[in-house]
């Protein structure tokens, strides 16, 4: 096998999208280094608020990630695929309706939640106006797929590091205030993210108008393709994406110091995460490829390089993390007691990352196979069965709190793995006796 030809050709896709999920991550990281910044609270509160909006708008993205997949496996078949631009606009701007409307339909449940009192103002504020950031959250979602699935991966992502820059200077200027712009704190957080968003989405719609001519094309099989692929994916995202989420809600409940932990341990890895993810959507428009045309040599070897170079990279960043956690954790605060409580986590979270690189790169293969029920199900198992209950008894049976829930997403992590590796050879097997 030829390594380097096949890591070159997933590369050649990877490395712009890597580029453009640090750019998306960057953002998150820089809301939490200025509201760190301004006062725990502040960080507290937008953690808690992230932490139930990001469950409700998971599900929708996860079913936008079917788009560049779906039409990869097209493009494998020799379908022309430029033809479902509009249908997909059409779908991503249903799914933020429903999306924002649920998000709205929760801010007066807050109160039910039972956080600390002085939160609660600034947990709504943040959920009312990011609801409607939804929109151009979800259009720069289905247009950065659907350029994707055309191996179109330098210009979204070169549009996602520049709004990087263009929300730190939102935030700072926003949050702490400046000339006669007063010191707004969760609200500036809340109308940075909101205009972010919007830049993100809009500077692509215009780059696809500009680039390629679209005809106003109609086909409910791809909306039944995009559906039967992406509700697996988008469950499967959904149910991991609660599980870290619901650790946020959970231990907010006890102190908003534990979300504020949470959210910022969180960040740390999903940073070293977007490597890891950016491999896997170019496993899935390799393989997705390779899939669709039938050829299994290739599906096969675009799979194993991909994993490789995946779990190599999060070995190194797990080295990193606990050589560094110090620096690391000072780089977004410099409160005492979030210090203490998130480093001898980090050291968790080292372990964690290595077995998390693996379960990515087999979900990108998953979805290149057209097998998202295989994530689904692996992901329910793990995060569900596993990891909830048997961090929940660790952070409040054995007082371990916070470190007991991440003990808990490490044992899942590794029953994923496994879980996904078996299915993955099974299904192998079967394409090999089909052609």
């Amino acid at each position: 096998m030829n390594f380097k030809h096949y890591a070159k050709e997933l590369l050649s896709i990877a490395l712009p999208i890597i580029m453009g999920n640090l750019g998306f991550i960057l953002i998150s990281a820089g809301d939490v280094l200025i509201a760190g910044r301004h006062s725990t609270d502040t960080l507290a509160a937008i953690s808690i608020a992230t932490a139930i909006t990001n469950c409700i708008q998971t599900f929708g993205i996860g079913l936008i990630v079917s788009v560049s997949p779906l039409l990869s496996n097209y493009r494998g078949e020799k379908k022309h695929i430029k033809k479902y631009f509009f249908p997909t606009l059409r779908f991503a701007f249903f799914m933020a309706v429903i999306v924002m409307l649920i998000v709205l339909f929760t801010i007066p449940l807050i109160g039910y939640m039972h956080f600390e009192t002085n939160l609660e103002p600034m947990i709504k504020q943040y959920m009312l106006i990011t609801a409607f950031a939804t929109f151009g959250g979800y259009l720069h979602a289905a247009l950065k797929e659907y350029l994707q699935a055309f191996e179109i991966v330098l210009f979204p992502n070169i549009v996602t590091v520049i709004s990087v820059f263009l929300n730190i200077v939102l935030n700072i200027i926003l949050v702490f205030g400046f000339g006669p712009i007063p010191s707004l704190g969760v609200l500036g957080l809340a109308i940075a993210s909101l205009i972010i968003r919007y830049f993100m989405g809009i500077v692509l719609l215009i780059y696809c108008l500009n680039k390629m001519k679209f005809s106003n094309y109609k086909d409910f099989n791809y909306y039944k393709g995009l559906i039967k692929m992406g509700i697996p994916i988008s469950c499967a995202i959904l149910v991991e994406f609660v599980a870290f989420n619901s650790i946020a809600i959970i231990m907010g409940r006890v102190s908003g110091i534990f979300a504020a932990a949470q959210n910022l341990i969180c960040t740390l890895t999903t940073i070293s995460f977007m490597v890891p993810l950016a491999i896997s959507n170019a496993i899935a428009v390799k393989v997705g490829f390779a899939n669709g045309a039938g050829n299994i040599n290739d599906l096969k070897k675009y799979s194993f390089v991909g994993t490789v170079i995946s779990v190599g990279f999060m070995s190194v960043s797990a080295v990193l993390f606990s050589t560094f956690p110090h620096f690391l954790v000072n780089l977004f605060t410099k409160d005492n007691n979030l210090i203490s409580i998130s480093i001898p986590i980090i050291y968790i979270l080292a372990i964690f990352q290595v077995f998390d690189g693996l379960q990515v790169s087999l979900s990108g293969i998953f979805k290149g196979i057209k097998k998202t029920g295989v994530v689904l199900f692996a992901n329910f198992v793990a995060y569900w069965l596993i990891s909830l209950p048997v961090g929940y008894i660790l952070a409040f049976k054995f007082n371990l709190k916070l470190m007991g829930f991440w003990i808990g997403l490490v044992l899942a992590a590794i029953i994923l793995c496994i879980i996904m590796s078996f299915m993955l050879l099974q299904n192998i097997r079967k394409l090999e006796q089909r052609n």
